[in-house]
């Protein structure tokens, strides 16, 4: 009789509201999708100062943006546009790799530019050997940038130098060594006279060309970063990276050696890069000169932490970036008027890649986007009472 009367004391539950569900199940997908909607956060607040600095200078922002990625497509540029996507790609593995064992690598400059001069060199040494000149060359920049990666990581797991501190000046380093070598031992006789330094030209048999318009060097950094992802997906080293990027005590205890692991990323890492730079050598310039570096070991900075460490995503992301550059040139041009001579510079699109990696390095953006709310339907969408 008691047990009766309770039961039917007790208010049955509210109804709930459908609306409510609806947003609380839009908002637990936004949270659990986070770090794509973070980067898209940033890329359309990058587009923004983008545009506000494009309409200071006169020029409309729409007009321009289409204008940009216009002169990246129109006629044969996508061929260019995927060739600067190429070594964009290897850079971008570059960071990838150590950031997946938990280690900052933003030596890929020094790394590229190392493997780009090993490539370039042997390359053009090997004389008519054709697509074999083409190999050796890029297993040149594949190990010579390698070794940079273990100078590192030997520095990192014996001395305990931090991999951001060398790196660093790794890169002045290199960048020293390399101009020292196409100036004096490795400079070509006609560089002596036009005073531009540079290294003798790759035989023509020897350069890497096109299949079908895509570029080989774009081929081949699309399947590393396949084979990447496999690695780190599929295998027991790739396991072994993700364990000591996830916990370095728990994968000691495992028996997972920790110094292997630290050198084996930064080598994996640095010889990619290294590849990036002889794919570039051999397949754009036809040999090395300082300038063939550029920014592209700090682009694969950007690339990396736009990809969240994912290898595949580096490909869509190092895309847009070789986008970006390769529509800069067009853009200046278009964009000059009597009011303006100089057009938009290229320097623009240095300014949109700032601000997208400020925005996606920086742990702020995701809190402000979800910090409240997101606990609150992050605990109601995972508790185990659920």
């Amino acid at each position: 009789m008691s047990d009766t009367r309770t039961a039917e004391s007790t208010p049955p539950p509210p109804a709930e509201d459908p609306q409510q569900r609806d947003r609380g199940g839009a908002l637990a997908f936004l949270v659990s999708h986070q770090s794509g909607v973070v980067i898209v956060v940033a890329l359309v607040i990058s587009l923004l100062v983008g545009a506000a600095l494009i309409r200071y200078q006169g020029v409309d922002p729409f007009y321009a943006y289409t204008t940009l990625f216009k002169e990246a497509f129109q006629n044969d540029a996508y061929t260019r546009t995927l060739q600067k996507t190429a070594p964009l790609v290897l850079t971008g593995l570059a960071v990838v790799l150590p950031l997946r064992v938990g280690l900052f690598n933003i030596g890929g400059q020094g790394q590229f530019a190392t493997g780009a001069i090993a490539g370039a060199w042997v390359a053009y040494a090997a004389g008519g050997a054709g697509w074999l000149g083409a190999l050796l060359g890029m297993l040149a920049g594949l190990a010579t940038g390698a070794l940079v990666g273990v100078l590192v990581g030997v520095l990192k797991s014996w001395r305990g130098v931090h991999e951001v501190i060398s790196t660093i000046m790794l890169n002045y380093i290199v960048a020293g060594v390399t101009f020292w070598l196409v100036v004096g031992p490795l400079q070509a006789e006609s560089s002596k006279t036009s005073g531009i330094p540079q290294t003798e030209a790759i035989p023509e048999s020897s350069q890497l060309g096109a299949v079908g318009g895509v570029p080989i060097g774009f081929l081949v950094a699309v399947v590393l970063a396949v084979a990447c992802w496999w690695m780190l997906t599929r295998t027991t080293l790739g396991f072994k990276l993700n364990t000591v990027g996830a916990n370095k005590s728990a994968a000691g205890y495992a028996g997972i050696s920790i110094s292997t692991i630290t050198v084996l990323s930064l080598a994996l890492g640095a010889g990619l890069a290294g590849l990036g730079g002889a794919l570039e050598a051999e397949g754009t310039l036809f040999r090395f000169e300082p300038a063939i570096v550029g920014t592209l070991g700090f682009d694969g900075i950007t690339i990396a932490l736009l990809a969240r460490a994912n290898p595949l995503a580096t490909i869509p992301a190092a895309f847009l970036v070789g986008i970006l550059r390769t529509g800069a040139a067009g853009l200046q041009f278009a964009t000059q008027t009597p009011d303006l001579p100089s057009g938009i510079t290229p320097e623009i699109v240095d300014v949109l890649l700032a601000v997208i990696l400020l925005m996606v390095s920086i742990p702020v953006l995701g809190k402000w986007l979800f910090r409240s709310r997101a606990a609150k339907v992050s605990v109601a969408s995972t508790s185990w009472g659920s």
